[in-house]
Order: structure tokens, then sequence, then C-alpha cells
């Protein structure tokens, strides 16, 4: 038996599947870089126009505030969290009282984190403590 067994049945598959990833790669740089080259560089000054009116177009820089990646965090921790029921409440009456009273413990511990929050004014979007 050699190194490289190319009888096996999904080697063909495999293969396939590489030099598809291959010509996916070349094909994204390749359009990078002639898209790059093909652009016009030279439009900034029509894309700082007035368009019929409006206000003066000032360049700002783009501030995210800190307090959007709080919210963004509490959202995937108590999302994360309630995911976690749908395999409890599936196995409800395997569990028993038991399961239950993991369950009651669990959401108590939840809704503890929750009033947390929200006495620290993380649920706030324009103060922070």
């Amino acid at each position: 038996m050699s190194h490289m067994d190319v009888a096996h049945p999904y080697f063909g598959a495999f293969l396939l599947f590489v030099i598809t990833s291959v010509a996916f790669i070349a094909t994204t740089t390749a359009a990078r870089f002639v898209s790059r080259s093909l652009a016009r560089l030279d439009t900034e000054k029509l894309k700082a126009a007035i368009y019929e009116c409006g206000p003066e177009v000032t360049k700002q820089p783009n501030r995210i505030s800190a307090q959007f990646y709080l919210i963004a965090l509490l959202f995937i921790l108590f999302d994360v969290e309630i995911i976690f029921m749908f395999p409890w409440a599936i196995d409800f009456k395997i569990l028993g009282w038991f399961g239950f009273a993991e369950m009651i413990l669990f959401i108590l511990l939840l809704a503890i984190g929750f009033i947390y929050a929200w006495k620290k004014g993380a649920l706030e979007w324009h103060s922070i403590k």
C-alpha cells in the first residue's frame, strides 16, 4: 500500500472540493486586482458635493460607542442562555422534578444577572456608569 491511496471512494469529491476552493480564491483575488486597477480614484469631489439640496458634507470619524458592544454582548449572553432551555423543554418529562428545579434555578440566576445589568445601567443607551 502506498502513502497516497487514490482508490478511496470520496477522493474525487475531495479533489473537486480542493480545486473549487483554489479556483474561488484565485478568481476573487484576480477580480480584486482588476477592479482596483480599473476604478477611477478622482471622484472624491463628486462624492462630497451637495446633491440638489442639503447641508454641506463634513467628514466625521466613525465612532461607535462602547455601549453598543455592551448591549450586543448582553444580547448574545441572554440569547445563548435561552437556547439552553430548548433541550430542557424537549426532555421535560424524562428529567422530572429535578430538571424542573434545575431550570427554576437557571431562570433565577438569569433574572439576577438581568436585574444586575439593569441596575448598573448597561441597558441605557446614553449613560455608562
